[in-house]
């Protein structure tokens, strides 16, 4: 065979061999945010990666949560991987209706997110799970810096939650005391729990504590609407947020813009999907075994390229 055919035979290979790739429509970098806790840097980079593969430029930018929302409409920012119907829903809601953020659909992940505590606290606080029961043990939960009052641990402020409205809609005795950081969160749970100490904070799930820890979240009064938007409802009648967090999808979102400059991109946005069972186990690769947001990342990419080649097609 001639060199000339032989050339011509290794093109045809490749591109036989070769998954069809969308087409990359701009190289303008499409901007998508980073957040403060371990399964949303690895949604992003994981989606981020699987969009790079594809051709298209990816810039990660470190945003604030709810703020986020105003850099989306304007186009600033372009890809939100995780909002969380539990602590987000209002915000997307509200930035959707502006017309210049759209809905890229449901991750696959369902977001559970409350006040939680560790089942060996049941025997000091016995009306637990119920959240009456946690005015009785308020002084059991208490520490120094909120004595007399029980101490909620929050996640970072930047998360939201209500949990301040909550607890003056539902007349607790407790004090939120937010943890500066995601790993502050869980080395205070660690710690906690090792020694068997009295602790109630805020839980998410999917994440690895849930299968690590043995414990429950406290029951509220069920969420619904409402109870976030008319006082009148629920136990409180003239405040809001007489109620537990709500629950539901884990929703990537963006600029409007997104589908109209990179249709290839929105549309494997849309199509990503992943099981809260996967993303636990991510999470706790990384906050547990120490190993790199980008490097497990990575390997979700290269263990499961049938998967992801389909979104990009």
């Amino acid at each position: 065979m001639t060199c000339k055919k032989l050339v011509a035979a290794s093109l045809l290979a490749m591109t036989v061999a070769a998954p069809a790739m969308a087409e990359v429509e701009s190289l303008e970098p499409i901007r998508m945010t980073l957040h403060d806790w371990t399964g949303q840097l690895l949604t992003t980079h994981i989606m981020g990666g699987i969009l790079e593969e594809a051709g298209y430029n990816v810039e990660y930018v470190q945003a604030d949560y709810i703020a986020q929302f105003a850099g989306l409409e304007s186009g600033d920012l372009h890809v939100a991987m995780e909002i969380w119907a539990t602590t987000g829903q209002e915000a997307m809601d509200a930035a959707i209706a502006t017309g210049n953020v759209v809905s890229f659909g449901p991750t696959g992940m369902q977001a559970i997110e409350d006040w939680w505590y560790p089942s060996y606290m049941e025997e000091q606080c016995p009306g637990l799970p119920d959240w009456q029961a946690l005015n009785d043990c308020a002084q059991l939960f208490s520490t120094a810096e909120t004595a007399p009052f029980g101490r909620y641990l929050g996640g970072p402020v930047t998360w939201g939650g209500f949990d301040e409205e909550r607890i003056e809609a539902l007349g607790l005795d407790f004090e939120v005391v937010h943890a500066g950081t995601d790993a502050a969160l869980f080395a205070e749970l660690e710690s906690a729990y090792q020694r068997q100490a009295p602790i109630v904070l805020w839980i998410y799930t999917p994440h690895w504590a849930t299968s690590r820890y043995d414990g429950s979240f406290v029951e509220f009064p069920a969420y619904e609407p409402a109870c976030y938007e008319d006082p009148s409802w629920g136990v409180n009648p003239d405040m809001a947020y007489d109620c537990g967090k709500p629950r539901g999808d884990i929703t990537a979102v963006g600029w409007a813009g997104v589908p109209e400059q990179w249709p290839g991109a929105a549309a494997a946005i849309e199509a990503f999907t992943i099981s809260n069972d996967d993303m636990s186990e991510m999470v706790g690769l990384v906050d547990l075994n120490g190993e790199a947001v980008e490097d497990v990342a990575a390997r979700w990419i290269a263990d499961h390229e049938d998967t992801w080649r389909a979104w990009i097609q």
